[in-house]
């Protein structure tokens, strides 16, 4: 060994650990609070490393380098390999955990647009990996019982369990170990939640985890210096920050400073310049946004104004005449359902695949859980009423999330319970059999069918008493005015019918009937009146 190399037993970057790690390898997003901040939620996990000069121990200092701003600090729960794990179950994984400490994710987001997903530089730094101060042996604690705080100069930012975890801490062992061998002292940052944000030159970052009420690993602390030195544009690349950048970084625009985002703002952030690659290569995006218009509050109130049957016909008369969801009823007729389409997907079980897919957070949870405010969760279940597509637990996600509503072509499970908790659902029927006695939850925003037609993540869907249609987005606006004037003109022929006119000639109008019928609108313009 080098005489200048420090002995790893007496680095005090590894004092924790005792040793070198080999590898260190970090989760890109990992906790539903953080997906939800974020708005974007991955289907599996994806990774990047971090090398082993990046450590750090409690008390240690962190340099923000000269010319740059964004040095954010991401509490998270580190695992610590205690013996090789080489294509190991999800069952078997934690076995292979010999510790669990806090560890702290610092990164620079002035590096990040050009580090284009490798995080070698905004995550690579000396002392970007603070870790520690103590150990607990992972053979005495449950891997969903787990809680990680954060402080910042005494104030509590970070604080969630592991329970709130996307993906489970065996499935991340299980995962990485299938890809290549994890070695004793390997090194598992787990990912942060919701309220990581920006620490600027002064600031004191502390880390816990802990079993709440049992053993804690203590605080790991961190102070953030100014650094002097910069970096030299002649050998690399140079920092630079944008809004997008500091959105991110700071946790939400206003935490930034920034305006609230606009039209071109929100375009900008997903035309995929200057995109965060801290979401990894897996992240959902949401499904509307590039296709669907945003129902603006006076189109949804139209909407909800229109009946459904005065939207089908719109609709045929302009070709398209299989657009309406079939075999499903309102478990709430009397409630209107207007939003956009977020979709899920069910097929037929196959106890293999239910094996694969159907435990944990599957892809029906995952949908439940990242359904937006107005959107409308849609189910392909093949007709199949069988079994339950959902029960009152995701009803109740879905309504606390602001969901419109919920359709399914297949059953309802716990539907006095559904019902019960008020938001709009249409089914095929009731069946008190779990899912997985039919249906393996396979995917979700992707184009499905559902009752008998194709729904895209995006279209907008609309139910009453009669049933539920689906609308493309670029007819909505001309389809409802359509509508809306129909409507008007069959209540002006009921009032006819009701004084006693035969509808003969009057249902349709005739040219008699047409000529009145606009002589009295016009007569109404006129003076002001709207019977509508």
């Amino acid at each position: 060994m080098d005489d200048t190399t420090p002995d790893a037993a007496s680095d005090p970057r590894f004092a924790p650990l005792s040793a070198r790690p080999g590898k260190i390898v970090a989760v890109h997003l990992s906790y539903a609070s953080r997906a939800d901040q974020r708005g974007r939620r991955p289907e599996h996990p994806s990774y990047f490393f971090k090398p082993s000069s990046s450590l750090a121990p409690s008390g240690a200092t962190i340099e923000r380098p000269s010319g740059t701003e964004l040095l954010a600090f991401e509490g998270e729960i580190a695992l610590v390999i205690g013996t090789a794990a080489r294509r190991v179950s999800r069952a078997d994984a934690w076995r292979h955990v010999a510790a669990v400490t806090a560890a702290n994710d610092f990164g620079l987001y002035d590096l990040r647009v050009n580090d284009k997903g490798s995080n070698v530089r905004s995550k690579g730094g000396d002392g970007y990996t603070p870790l520690g101060p103590a150990l607990l042996d992972a053979a005495d604690l449950d891997p969903a019982g787990l809680r990680v705080r954060t402080w910042r100069n005494g104030d509590l930012v970070q604080d969630d369990t592991s329970a709130g975890m996307i993906f489970p801490l065996p499935q991340l062992v299980a995962d990485l170990s299938q890809h290549f061998t994890l070695e004793p002292g390997d090194v598992i940052l787990t990912g942060t939640p919701a309220g990581s944000s920006v620490a600027v030159p002064g600031d004191v970052i502390e880390v816990e985890v802990d079993v709440p009420g049992g053993a804690a690993t203590g605080r790991l602390v961190t102070t953030v210096v100014q650094g002097e030195v910069g970096f030299d544009p002649e050998l690399g690349s140079t920092p630079s920050a944008d809004d997008l950048q500091r959105a991110e970084a700071w946790g939400s625009r206003k935490a930034a400073g920034l305006p609230a985002e606009t039209a071109e703002t929100a375009a900008q952030g997903s035309s995929g310049a200057g995109k965060s690659s801290h979401t990894g290569p897996n992240a959902a995006a949401s499904p509307a946004s590039a296709a669907s218009p945003v129902l603006t509050p006076e189109l949804r109130a139209k909407l909800e104004a229109t009946p459904v049957a005065g939207l089908s016909a719109q609709l045929r008369k302009r070709g398209l005449d299989n657009v309406t969801i079939d075999g499903v009823r309102p478990l709430h007729p009397e409630t209107k359902l207007v939003g956009t389409a977020r979709t899920l997907r069910f097929v037929p079980l196959r106890e293999d695949l239910f094996a694969s897919h159907g435990g944990g957070y599957n892809a029906q949870k995952r949908a439940f859980d990242a359904v937006g405010e107005g959107e409308v969760i849609v189910i392909e279940a093949r007709g199949e009423t069988g079994s339950g597509t959902l029960g009152d637990v995701l009803a109740l996600r879905a309504h606390a999330r602001g969901a419109a509503g919920i359709v399914t072509d297949g059953g309802v499970r716990d539907a006095a319970a559904v019902t019960a908790v008020g938001i709009p659902v249409y089914t095929a029927g009731a069946h008190p059999a779990v899912l997985g006695r039919r249906h393996v939850p396979w995917e979700h925003d992707v184009t499905i069918g559902c009752g008998g037609t194709t729904v895209q993540p995006g279209d907008v869907i609309v139910g009453d008493a009669d049933g539920v249609i689906v609308i493309p987005p670029r007819l909505v606006a001309e389809v409802v005015d359509a509508a809306l004037a129909q409507e008007e003109e069959d209540a002006w022929i009921a009032q006819r019918v009701a004084e006693g006119h035969p509808v003969d000639g009057l249902f349709p109008m005739n040219a008699a009937w047409r000529a009145r019928y606009d002589a009295e609108r016009t007569a109404a313009g006129s003076t002001g009146e709207d019977e509508r």
